[in-house]
């Protein structure tokens, strides 16, 4: 029975990993900069500067992304502006070259508006 107790007592002690030669960067060395003296993080410089000069990259690609947004809509902004210039003159010539106009613009010189329907003259061509 003895024997049971304390397998039974074996069986619900659990040890705890052991981090052999390694420590868990503790709260202070972040804080005072002493885990950057670790060899861990001079021996992964490159791969530190690697990932720095990604996010450099996402942050101008946001940068640039926003300048081609601000681009395009005053670009839109100006295209808007030439339709709608386009479409007033096109407007006016409209109402300038209607019949009533002509005509009178037209008196000046003195030519009138002929009351003669157009006749059409055909020539038959001898075989």
């Amino acid at each position: 029975m003895m024997e049971e107790q304390e397998k039974g007592k074996k069986a619900k002690k659990v040890k705890a990993p052991k981090t052999e030669g390694k420590k868990a960067v503790s709260f202070m060395e972040i804080v005072s900069g002493e885990f950057l003296l670790k060899d861990f993080v001079f021996s992964n410089i490159p791969f530190i500067l690697f990932i720095i000069f990604l996010g450099l990259l996402i942050v101008s690609k946001g940068y640039y992304a926003k300048q081609l947004i601000q681009d395009i809509n005053q670009t839109q902004k100006q295209l808007d502006a030439v339709t709608t210039d386009y479409v007033e003159s096109k407007a006016k010539l409209e109402e300038e070259t209607t019949r009533g106009n002509l005509l009178e613009d037209l008196s000046e010189t003195g030519l009138k508006e002929t009351t003669n329907p157009v006749k059409v003259i055909r020539i038959e061509k001898a075989k």
